[in-house]
């Protein structure tokens, strides 16, 4: 059962208390600017790298399974047992941050995890007696954590949350027609799934990133004269 035992001193708050936090967290409405990020995949579509749903369903694969989402992943259990246990995640705040291959990226996870906490503070504390800047996947781990959200189930949707976002901004980039999101969606439940599982089994010397392409996207988007995101 996940329950909550750190937002209100009265009874524990139960299982549908925690899903609605969930998704209210990982909601696209969730002050934490998500939609001006591409991750890299602006760039990728310029240089048609990305030009198709069957191309942009391989590039986010790949980023699951070989690169920064993996990671990503791979933080957020860590993260999640350290919080669990009473830590404050600083060790796993400080791989998240270096791990940042570019100017953009270091943006894009920092300036969304401190947007997080600042956000979270109408449901807890959470933010008191942590590192100053966080990762946005530290972020959310720990905050889960602390208010005793299951580790997968909230890890699973953290990925959902960051591959629905990628989605979407690829549908303008594309273009890509809504129901080709929504159908890429459905086919990605299968990757979500099993990145879970396996990122949820993982520990931090399973860290490492070989979707190179990816991070050499993301730097060169930093120059591009048109773009319409951030990263």
């Amino acid at each position: 059962m996940i329950v909550n035992t750190t937002i209100t001193p009265m009874a524990n708050l139960g299982v549908n208390t925690a899903l609605l936090r969930l998704m209210t967290w990982l909601s696209p409405a969730f002050p934490v600017g998500a939609f001006s990020y591409s991750h890299g995949i602006e760039r990728a579509v310029h240089d048609g790298l990305i030009h198709d749903k069957a191309s942009l369903q391989d590039w986010l694969v790949d980023l699951m399974n070989h690169g920064s989402v993996w990671n990503d992943a791979v933080l957020f259990a860590a993260s999640w047992v350290d919080a669990d246990t009473g830590g404050s995640c600083v060790e796993q705040s400080e791989l998240g941050e270096a791990m940042a291959g570019s100017k953009e990226r270091h943006m894009e996870t920092m300036l969304q995890g401190n947007a997080f906490l600042q956000a979270i503070r109408h449901w807890s504390n959470a933010k008191s007696g942590v590192a100053k800047e966080m990762p946005y996947s530290v972020a959310v781990a720990m905050v889960a954590a602390r208010n005793r959200v299951a580790c997968e189930p909230a890890l699973a949707a953290y990925l959902h949350a960051v591959v629905s976002n990628l989605i979407q901004g690829a549908v303008r980039l594309v273009p890509l027609g809504q129901s080709h999101g929504v159908s890429l969606m459905a086919a990605m439940e299968t990757q979500i799934l099993a990145v879970t599982e396996r990122a949820a089994r993982s520990s931090l010397d399973d860290l490492g990133s070989a979707a190179i392409m990816s991070d050499i996207m993301a730097m060169q988007h930093e120059t591009q004269y048109s773009r319409v995101f951030r990263s």
